[in-house]
């Protein structure tokens, strides 16, 4: 409900705040009304976790800042899993993954890169890829938050085109030397590990041009995490620009099941998935933010909900929020019985960022002035949601991907 001023004697002001946040749990086709107990208490959890960080999330994203604590607070709740198989986790299946996921994005999306960073891609690339001794010392406390985890590919003139990466790897003596730059790290400044993917320089080596991947720690001498400043999106998380400045790591740094980009992008395509139940998480918040809010304003006598327009609007929101729900629920099952296959993943988040965007712009539009106050969170998740359209690759190389795999022809330059 709308909140009354506290004098309503001022001409013009009977309302001060509008109620918009609160989790409606929309589910129109009735979607994850079956999902397993096991699985919704997964869900739970997740749900507890935004109702207690959420007010403190806010803050930080407009401050830019990111609260550590609350990153580890996910690892102490078990919620980094994001559906990886390994005797020393937890298992989810990939349906609590995805509801972990979807919830932590509705209530806020530097949180759901948290996510996608420390569980989808760092814990994941060292549960694949990671030696037994690398997986003793390390698995564990990334997947308890202990230590924060990230993963290093993108660099500053390789974002897209990532399997043409210029950082090198070569041997000296006892030790692998780690030369080059990587941007966009999350968690790359933040004091803990980082998974380093370079290219092997050694003419004399029957790996040399080889990609391979590395763990590093960042309190190696040469590494250098600068923290990202200036952006609009994903406030709550600090993303870094990495030089790596001969870094000297041990011959045992290696993570030997990673030879080669067709590794790296296992691990991305993995997290494709994640990102199309992130985009329904965000897409969820504004479409609930646009209904609570039509509900409750008053415009011209009568709630924002009895016109025709904008009911017609809202029907176009959930109409994109029903197929998204329905993308995620069904790449879910897929992926349950090993049949989810790459371009599968890329589909749902090629249709599910782009139509989060259509639901944000339309909430947006829908509140109003109101639409770019912070406090009733879609512009916000508009902001957020620009970001998650971008990463895990882009719209076009999404697009690429699908039209290679249905035409059996390559349109990649």
């Amino acid at each position: 409900m709308s909140t009354p001023t506290t004098d309503p004697a001022f001409p013009g002001e009977s309302v001060s705040d509008y109620d918009v946040l609160a989790r409606r749990d929309t589910d129109y086709y009735a979607v994850f009304a079956d999902i397993p107990a096991e699985d919704r208490a997964v869900w739970d959890r997740a749900k507890a976790y935004i109702d207690e960080v959420g007010d403190r999330m806010v803050q930080a994203w407009d401050e830019a800042e990111y609260p550590l604590d609350l990153a580890a607070r996910l690892g102490e709740l078990d919620l980094f899993n994001d559906g990886i198989r390994h005797p020393r986790l937890t298992p989810f299946s990939p349906l609590a993954a995805g509801l972990v996921n979807m919830e932590i994005s509705r209530g806020d999306g530097s949180l759901g890169t948290v996510i996608a960073v420390q569980g989808g891609l760092a814990l994941r690339t060292l549960a694949l890829f990671g030696s037994a001794e690398q997986q003793e010392r390390w698995l564990v406390p990334i997947a308890r938050g202990e230590v924060l985890g990230s993963f290093a590919l993108t660099e500053p003139d390789h974002g897209s085109d990532s399997v043409s990466l210029e950082t090198t790897a070569r041997r000296d003596g006892g030790a692998w030397v780690l030369r080059g730059a990587k941007k966009w790290i999350g968690n790359g400044a933040s004091g803990g590990v980082t998974f380093v993917w370079a290219r092997v320089e050694d003419p004399d080596a029957a790996e040399h041009g080889a990609v391979r991947c590395f763990l590093v720690d960042q309190d190696t001498p040469g590494y250098t995490g600068s923290v990202i400043t200036g952006k609009a999106s994903l406030r709550g998380i600090h993303q870094a620009h990495i030089l790596l400045d001969d870094v000297r790591v041990p011959l045992d740094a290696v993570l030997p099941g990673a030879k080669s980009f067709k590794d790296a992008s296992t691990v991305l395509y993995s997290t494709r998935s994640g990102v199309a139940w992130s985009a329904l998480g965000h897409a969820t918040a504004c479409y609930e933010a646009a209904l609570a809010y039509a509900q409750q304003r008053v415009q011209f006598g009568k709630p924002l909900a009895k016109f025709q327009m904008v009911q017609e609007r809202l029907a176009q929101m959930l109409e994109d929020l029903t197929a998204m729900q329905l993308y995620c629920r069904w790449m879910a099952d897929l992926e349950t019985a090993g049949a989810l296959r790459p371009t599968q993943a890329s589909l749902a988040k090629f249709h599910n960022t782009r139509a989060a965007r259509r639901i944000a712009q339309t909430a947006r539009d829908l509140l109003g002035g109101n639409g770019i106050l912070l406090r009733n969170g879609v512009m916000q998740h508009m902001a957020d949601i620009e970001a998650i359209h971008t990463y895990e690759g882009t719209e076009s190389v999404q697009a690429l991907l699908i039209g290679r795999d249905i035409t059996g022809m390559s349109a990649f330059a």
